[in-house]
């Protein structure tokens, strides 16, 4: 009798024919992007996806860590993953994996922990746990309740992996993952730690994973990372450079750039999407603080006259542009006067919507050697009056287009609900549903405002594009 050799236990994934898992995705669409690789990979070694109520066989956490908030979700959604699938093997990843990996391993049930840099060998770490789970059942399971888990997180300083992603989901659109990691250390901010420095693709890969999903009908592609702008650090080509190249990509009719900090928006990017085939008037740009003070505060990389500068350069070549803005109230050293600063100079900008969200202490970060304290009640009432403003601001945005005609792609309707699109300048439309509309971009007359800031429209063109999704 011939025993297996390592090499041929380690490539044998017959483990995995039959198997169920479970997918849980915290935080941000670049992790989403991840799981569905993840999801994707498994599925096409055996592996189905659990149905709701039915126990699964792999359970995969992708966790974020952004917020003291998002720990404690993780946290609650690891014990209830343990809970509903026992003797699953439940693999944690992500930046809380990479922040918290010997807290998580402690969490009973839990089987494996995997760092920012082990996550892009996680099949060859789950391959090893469901050989140990299919040997002996019982032991398998009395160690995850009785042992620490495995768990392993490089330090930040090594870590070096890109793992090529994309992720559909339910919707028509593509999240592409072009970038990992920032070399970006604001005061606030725990990413350079969970995710270590900016890395990327090269363009011929990321080009080729574009082809890709244009091979499976998608028509639209959301180009996303950590610090997107600063992509090509070890490859030694440029963001400009990867956006032409997509481009050129014909049967992908949209693109939309995620986010991307405003000193890293060249003058020369916002030129080529304002002259491009694909790329939408569209626009995502982080802030975090409109008072000079505090952006120096945050070791931001811009001045309030730069986030200005963009946004006029952004008005004047495309008119139509709907942008975004992140911001974050309550940061230490942000006091009422440069609270209430910062309100007016974004109050004076002309953009169409606020991410608002309240600052959030995260251990080693350097904002906590700032003095001053913004207290929990103040944090709330600031992130209302910014989301009032974000409201009036869309508001007022829409209110231009009613009436107009816009290109919209619409997505997967659910049941008897309206179908919803979005029109290249990003506003939510409802119309009956139509399953030929699916996957497909048709013009469309906006006819009101809803309460939500969607759009009522009736669809007065044919089909721009006849195929159909596979």
């Amino acid at each position: 009798m011939r025993f297996r050799t390592e090499k041929e236990r380690m490539t044998d994934t017959s483990v995995f024919h039959g198997k169920t898992a479970k997918y849980m995705t915290l935080g941000c669409k670049l992790n989403f992007s991840e799981t569905a690789t993840f999801a994707r990979t498994l599925y096409n070694m055996g592996v189905g996806e659990a149905n709701a109520g039915e126990a699964a066989d792999i359970c995969l956490i992708n966790t974020c860590s952004v917020t003291e908030m998002a720990d404690h979700k993780c946290r609650q959604q690891i014990h209830k993953m343990v809970r509903e699938n026992p003797g699953a093997v439940v693999v944690v990843t992500g930046c809380y994996a990479q922040l918290k990996s010997e807290e998580i391993a402690q969490i009973p049930g839990v089987s494996l922990v995997l760092g920012s840099n082990e996550k892009a060998h996680l099949v060859e770490y789950l391959l090893q746990a469901m050989q140990a789970r299919e040997a002996d059942p019982i032991a398998f399971a009395t160690s995850c309740e009785g042992h620490p888990a495995f768990h392993h997180a490089e330090k930040t300083k090594d870590i070096h992996s890109f793992q090529l992603s994309c992720s559909r989901g339910n919707r028509t659109r593509y999240f592409l993952k072009v970038q990992d990691g920032c070399n970006y250390f604001c005061t606030y901010c725990t990413i350079p730690m969970a995710r270590g420095r900016s890395r990327s693709g090269t363009i011929e890969s990321l080009v080729a994973q574009a082809r890709e999903v244009a091979a499976e009908g998608g028509k639209e592609i959301v180009i996303t990372g950590v610090n997107i702008g600063d992509f090509g650090k070890n490859t030694g080509e440029r963001f400009i450079d990867l956006l032409r190249a997509f481009d050129e990509i014909k049967e992908i009719e949209r693109y939309r750039i995620s986010s991307i900090e405003p000193d890293l928006l060249t003058d020369e990017i916002i030129e080529f999407c304002a002259q491009s085939r694909a790329f939408m008037p569209h626009f995502h740009i982080p802030l975090q603080c409109g008072s000079d003070a505090v952006l120096k505060l945050m070791h931001r990389h811009y001045d309030t006259a730069l986030f200005a500068h963009k946004i006029e350069r952004i008005r004047a070549l495309i008119p139509d542009c709907y942008v975004g803005v992140d911001v974050m109230v309550g940061s230490r050293g942000e006091t009422p006067e440069y609270f209430e600063e910062s309100y007016r100079f974004i109050e004076s900008l002309d953009m169409q919507h606020l991410h608002v969200f309240p600052y959030s202490e995260r251990p080693g970060t350097m904002a906590l050697r700032i003095p001053y304290i913004v207290s929990d009640k103040e944090k709330k009432e600031r992130v209302a009056r910014m989301m009032q403003l974000s409201d009036t601001q869309e508001r007022r945005y829409i209110e231009r287009y009613i009436g107009t005609v816009r290109p919209v792609l619409f997505e997967q309707p659910h049941g008897d609900a309206p179908m919803h699109g979005f029109t290249d300048n990003y506003i939510r439309v409802n119309i009956p549903p139509c399953e030929a509309l699916v996957n497909r971009v048709a013009d469309v007359r906006l006819l009101r405002i809803c309460d939500d800031l969607s759009v009522d429209a009736e669809v007065i063109t044919d089909f721009h594009s006849q195929t159909t999704t596979e």
